[in-house]
């Protein structure tokens, strides 16, 4: 079992030393920025939804430390932190950008804001690295024009390897089972691949068609039909005639029915040393990420399995020049198959933030429910009011259960317009048994229906 803790452990893996100052910037949906430009499906933008994922950079708050920094696009709400300190969290220094756009990451408000861009380079000269939640142009920029070293590899490494045909190839060149599929860089092999799929709906079977830099959800089509996957090659095809390329970024996967989701991490250190972290069992809906329960639900063959996998995959990454967290989702067949390896993530991930809160609050033993709770709200939410309505059950110290919120910023982050607005509030529910866990969490669901707007739509 590991003892050090997490970020200490990270710090010695992409730096050397378990000391090292850390500036933290939380850049959610780095995915968008690595598929700029990439022959996948069509990608949809929605307004809103953007404002709240570009304030989940206040997740990185909790993985800093003493010492450390973090970037974050507003202030955190003054109570929150209240809460927060109340446990015995040691927080950093919170810097916030002079001007936030909603519909801006975190990077891009960073870009524009000259004077932080001036502090930074004073962080830098006194040793400061930046950590993000993934590395692509516009952090490679902010290093570049501040001269903060990244704790971790290059944009161009990070996007070759967070790409699903990369997790393909990899996974077969290792040898881990994964579903029989093609991954398509090339307009003959995506002609091949749905060929192929035909086949497989002949037989009375399900394909999925996912986009290489998909995430939440995003870019992934369960096809039953074969008119809709004759529909999909028409504008695959039809996109390369347009822009005269025949590269596509896309996977081909027959369907498997299952059990449960996983996802694993290890860190990967300079060095070559692979370091495995957890194995959590996410909680999806339509394909979106909603949570994990910890621990995941795994006989011991199946976690010796991912731990072999996870092994397998560090070393692979290492030799192609990865250094840092990786981020598989696997998934467990309804026949209790395991399937370790659906996708590599180049990047921290949802669980990532929740590691140091684990190794703090939640005890050897015990369970742990990561949960998001949808809000539709008419104004914005104080946390002070937050706390009131949810009353007793939030955690007050270590050893004892709980509701701990992990992030208030996405409350009210689509604030501003006319009418309501919708939020999510982020929490890791921690108790002795998974019945009190499921008890503090249909408390939490109730009192969050009860602030929701009643719109009767």
């Amino acid at each position: 079992m590991l003892t050090t803790p997490f970020i200490p452990r990270l710090k010695t893996a992409v730096t050397g030393d378990p000391e090292a100052r850390f500036v933290f910037l939380g850049n959610f949906e780095v995915e968008d920025v690595w598929g700029e430009d990439e022959p996948g499906l069509p990608r949809m933008a929605f307004g809103s939804g953007s404002a709240v994922v570009n304030r989940m950079d206040e997740f990185a708050l909790l993985l800093a430390g003493p010492g450390d920094r973090v970037l974050l696009k507003a202030a955190p709400d003054p109570d929150y932190l209240a809460f927060l300190t109340g446990l015995g969290v040691q927080l950093p220094e919170i810097h916030t950008v002079s001007a936030q756009n909603p519909q801006h990451t975190v990077s891009q408000d960073v870009l524009a804001d000259s004077d932080l861009l001036g502090r930074m380079a004073q962080w830098a000269e006194q040793g400061a690295y930046l950590s993000v939640h993934g590395v692509s142009v516009l952090e490679e920029e902010i290093a570049a024009r501040t001269g903060v070293r990244i704790a971790g590899s290059s944009a161009q490494t990070c996007k070759a390897v967070n790409s699903k045909v990369y997790s393909r190839q990899v996974a077969d060149e290792v040898g881990l089972r994964q579903p029989a599929g093609r991954g398509c860089v090339t307009i003959a092999e995506w002609s091949a691949a749905v060929a192929w799929a035909k086949e497989v709906l002949a037989a009375g079977r399900r394909v999925v068609v996912k986009d290489a830099y998909g995430v939440s959800g995003k870019g992934i089509v369960v096809v039953d039909d074969p008119r809709r996957l004759d529909q999909m090659d028409r504008m695959v095809s039809r996109k390369a005639r347009t822009t005269g390329s025949d590269r596509v970024a896309l996977v081909v996967e027959e369907f498997v029915a299952k059990r449960a989701d996983l996802n694993y991490q290890m860190t990967v250190g300079r060095d070559g040393d692979v370091r495995f972290d957890f194995v959590k069992e996410a909680i999806t809906e339509s394909g979106v990420h909603k949570g994990h329960r910890i621990p995941a639900r795994l006989d011991a063959r199946q976690e010796a399995e991912i731990r072999e996998a996870a092994r397998l995959l560090g070393e692979r990454l290492h030799a192609d020049g990865y250094v840092g967290v990786v981020g598989v989702d696997a998934m467990v067949g309804d026949d209790e198959r395991l399937f370790p390896v659906t996708e590599i993530n180049a990047r921290n991930n949802m669980s990532t933030y929740q590691l140091p809160l684990q190794e703090r609050f939640v005890p050897a033993g015990w369970v742990a429910l990561a949960r998001q709770y949808p809000l539709r709200l008419p104004e914005p939410l104080p946390f002070k009011r937050l706390h009131g309505a949810i009353g007793d059950v939030l955690l007050t110290r270590a050893g004892e259960e709980g509701v701990l919120v992990n992030n208030f910023a996405t409350v009210n982050a689509a604030a501003g317009g006319e009418g309501g607005f919708d939020g999510r509030l982020y929490a890791l529910v921690i108790a002795p048994t998974e019945e009190r866990v499921r008890q503090l969490d249909e408390h939490v669901a109730g009192v969050v229906a009860g602030l929701t707007e009643r719109t009767g739509s």
